[in-house]
């Protein structure tokens, strides 16, 4: 019998459904992950490239500097001068139609040498220009001194701080410079600015063209790089130049599109590469963990975990919103590690940090800082019992990550007295955020159980708490079966810590399993005290009672709301056995008769866990063991083969993943640990009186 010969058996369908399933994540994970000619490297000046030796495979023109070119490009700018048409026609209109007001209007109050004074300055204002207010200030706001001012195809420069506006042509027109003979408050009565309107219109298409001019006299480059040259080596400092020539080279891959054979050369390596990948996985599954792959909640809850980060680092890589390293991936591993296995935190880890590596730079010390911190987080949750030590987790696992990045800094560095300089200090600060995002993990425990139906350490061990509800009701109504359950679930432990098994799952499945014994406790006899209430019954009607214990105890788990895999302790722990005494004194009485075994057959079903086999052994071991005369190493050891063995010649472990070699060690343990309970004790003499 091999651990997992009833999940090794792997059917055609089951072959093609993993294969589609793999296909199906690699398609999905290459759809969303970053197209076309990307360069997502990461350097800074006066740091060593920690990549290999690149090479030009084309030519490309190297960049001036941005500061160079800003600078030359102020300076070109400083020629160019927007071009704005004067209307001439307007200045003639706004003067007549000055004068036709003042004859028709103004004569009656206001004196005739104010007729001409205004005329010379509505002449001066419409010579000179009179911008929008919506052109002025945009000239101003662009920091431009001066215009073009075109009359006739003629130009002349003008000074803007010279030009009027609507507003300062009319504080020009009602101000004077000679009080004696004209005074503001007459001039303010005759309504100049129904006269003053903007005459200089701008002139885009000459302005544009212009510019345009201005700007193809602007040389972007400084250089040319030939293909086949070799731009850096790998360790080689990032010197100004340096640093612009890879500047260069990637807005040249960025601006020049990939061809249809190489995009999909890079299409086909993706795809190789997360095939590759996942395959592992699922061998890894197939080959250690095979149950995991029979039960859809866990394939669903192992295939979240570990492709989830891959898809949010691809659209983080895209879209540049922010550092990788604030990605909390270290949520894989704990969830794994406390709904699952250490071994299968681990290698889900793994995979989901190398397909993240794909898009990350610089990818060695990305992998290295995510499988140093899941390493330290599964390590830090290896004996969880508490939710509080999920925060000394991400303590750990913050630190470690810390630490790792300052040893890929301190490597890095080059110049001892400027390395506070070249710290990458917003990397640390994305990791000390990103330890405060791993405390959601605290949060998202229960949505998870609740989701996967999954049981945590954490959750057993809070159920395991005696003071629970129904374990209180069960240590007062029905103590016998509460200390035989106590006992149970120590024999229970200790045997799965033998086998490897989980210890804390099977301790706490004892605790709970004869729950329903609760409603009627004096049929037990565990908890009688003397009175056997059997005695008037039929054995079909005792045998029923007996097996109600199965039913009333599903019941009683799903009113206080235990997980399904307690209650599956509940219903398995007695399998398809028969209630054997009150079965075997009805064949003995009615020996003619023909007997529905039904009556006396438990509703079952058998284990399917290795956990679930420890407590249906330990269960009828310990119950049987007190029915025993005398308690030497012979009768125990006796005992605990007839029953096990009997177990095991019926069938009862045929859909459980255990091992002969474990149900040997299974018995050595059960027989040890009776031997200590009913150690025999010496008996003290008593003094005597002479």
């Amino acid at each position: 019998m091999s651990r997992f010969n009833h999940y090794n058996h792997i059917t055609t369908r089951g072959y093609i459904y993993r294969t589609l399933a793999i296909v199906v994540a690699a398609v999905a994970l290459v759809f969303f992950m970053p197209s076309g000619r990307q360069m997502n490297l990461d350097f800074k000046k006066g740091s060593p490239w920690n990549y290999g030796t690149v090479i030009a495979k084309e030519n490309f023109a190297i960049l001036k500097p941005e500061e160079v070119l800003k600078a030359e490009q102020d300076s070109l700018m400083q020629l160019y001068r927007p071009i704005f048409e004067l209307d001439a026609e307007k200045r003639n209109a706004q003067v007549e139609a000055f004068q036709e007001h003042f004859d028709k209007e103004l004569h009656k109050t206001t004196p005739a040498a104010y007729r001409e004074y205004i005329v010379k300055k509505l002449h001066y204002i419409y010579h000179t220009g009179i911008l929008s207010s919506d052109d002025y200030n945009r000239l101003r706001s662009e920091n431009l001194k001066e215009i073009m001012v075109s009359v006739q195809n003629m130009g002349n420069t003008l000074s803007v701080a010279d030009v009027f506006t609507p507003r300062t042509a009319y504080e020009y027109l009602v101000s004077t410079n000679d009080s004696t003979h004209f005074q503001r408050s007459i001039l303010q009565h005759c309504n100049l600015s129904n006269f003053v309107e903007p005459n200089l219109t701008y002139d885009e298409a000459r302005s544009r063209s212009q510019l345009e001019n201005i700007e193809k006299q602007l040389v972007h480059y400084s250089g040319e790089v030939l293909a086949g040259e070799k731009i850096i080596e790998q360790g080689e400092i990032v010197t100004d130049e340096k640093y612009n020539i890879l500047r260069s080279m990637q807005a040249h891959m960025e601006e020049h599109k990939q061809s249809a054979a190489q995009r999909y050369s890079q299409l086909g390596g993706q795809l190789l590469y997360t095939l590759i990948l996942l395959t592992c996985l699922v061998v890894f599954f197939n080959q250690f963990r095979s149950d995991y792959l029979q039960r859809t909640r866990t394939c669903l809850l192992i295939a979240l975990m570990t492709l989830v980060f891959p898809f949010i680092t691809y659209t983080v890589t895209k879209n540049s919103f922010f550092s990788v390293y604030l990605i909390p991936y270290c949520l894989t591993p704990i969830f794994l590690r406390v709904f699952l296995d250490s071994r299968t935190a681990f290698i889900c880890h793994v995979i989901s940090i190398l397909l993240c590596a794909i898009v990350v730079n610089p990818a060695l010390e990305f992998i290295v800082v995510q499988l140093v911190a899941g390493l330290v987080a599964i390590y830090g949750l290896r004996q969880l019992s508490e939710r509080s030590e999920l925060f000394r987790a991400v303590l750990l696992v913050t630190a470690a990550s810390l630490l790792c990045h300052l040893c890929f800094e301190l490597i890095r560095m080059n110049v001892v007295s400027s390395a506070a300089e070249n710290y990458d200090y917003g990397t640390y600060i994305y990791i000390a955020m990103n330890g405060f995002l791993l405390l959601v993990s605290y949060l998202l425990l229960i949505p998870f159980e609740r989701l996967f139906k999954f049981t945590s350490s954490v959750t057993l061990v809070e159920l395991s708490n005696t003071n629970n509800e129904v374990l209180r009701r069960l240590s007062e109504e029905a103590p016998g079966t509460f200390q035989h359950s106590l006992q149970v679930a120590n024999l229970a432990a200790e045997v799965a810590n033998s086998l490897g098994a989980k210890s804390q799952l099977v301790r706490t499945g004892a605790l709970y399993h004869d729950i329903g014994k609760l409603e009627a406790p004096v049929f037990y006899t565990e908890n009688q005290n003397g009175k056997n209430p059997h005695d008037n019954l039929s054995y079909v009607k005792s045998a029923q009672i007996i097996i109600s214990h199965i039913k009333n105890g599903l019941q009683l788990a799903e009113k206080y709301q235990l997980p399904d895999v307690i209650r599956q302790f509940i219903a398995t722990h007695h399998c398809t056995s028969k209630a054997k005494y009150f079965y075997v004194k009805y064949k003995n009485e009615n020996p003619l008769l023909e007997i529905d075994e039904n009556f006396f057959t438990y509703p079952g079903p058998n284990p399917t866990t290795i956990e679930q086999a420890i407590l249906m052994m330990a269960d009828s071991v310990e119950a049987a063991s007190r029915s025993l005369p005398e308690y030497t190493e012979e009768s125990i050891g006796a005992l605990v083969d007839r029953i096990i063995d009997s177990q095991v010649s019926e069938g009862y472990f045929e859909h459980c993943p255990i091992t002969f070699q474990d149900i040997a060690t299974a018995k050595q343990v059960l027989r040890r640990k009776l031997m200590t309970i009913y150690h025999t004790r010496i008996s003290y003499p008593e003094l005597n009186k002479d």
